[in-house]
């Protein structure tokens, strides 16, 4: 979905009286932990919007080799998932600026943030949103998976 067409949606469920949940990450390699991740933030309430960093921006933040899916194919697979109402894919090196654009009344992070160390909490804040850590601890990540695929196996 469209920046513009998410913001038009957002404005049609507010109007209905939904409250806004955002997640966001780069969900390169779907993994348990993500499935939890955003099944947490669903149950704060509301519709669950995700917001997926393009190509570009994972490539930024992980480096060489990442991402391992274009960012279409991560948008696809992530909105197949029955929590999730709609994903958007952004190319800014965080998500302030679309939290700046629809006002989400939840930002949720996962577990490996604390409500204070969340890079966007302030922006969150600035117009009365909160912050809310959900999911399962940080034991699963696709830095790791990849990893562990990639060393010798040890008898």
């Amino acid at each position: 979905m469209s920046r513009e067409e998410l913001r038009q949606r957002v404005s049609e469920w507010r109007r209905a009286g939904e409250r806004i949940v955002l997640g966001n990450g780069a969900f390169d390699l779907l993994h348990v932990g993500h499935v939890r991740y955003l099944h947490a933030a669903k149950e704060l309430g509301g519709r669950l919007v995700v917001a997926i960093n393009s190509d570009e921006s994972v490539w930024a933040l992980k480096g060489e080799g990442r991402p391992l899916m274009p960012a279409e194919e991560r948008a696809e697979i992530v909105a197949a998932l029955a929590d999730v109402d709609l994903v958007v894919i952004f190319p800014e090196p965080d998500v302030g600026a679309l939290i700046r654009e629809i006002r989400p009344d939840i930002h949720a992070k996962g577990t490996d943030y604390t409500a204070d160390s969340v890079p966007e909490g302030d922006v969150v804040r600035e117009y009365g949103g909160r912050v809310a850590i959900v999911g399962d601890p940080k034991d699963h990540s696709t830095s790791d998976i990849i990893r562990s695929r990639l060393s010798p196996r040890r008898s």
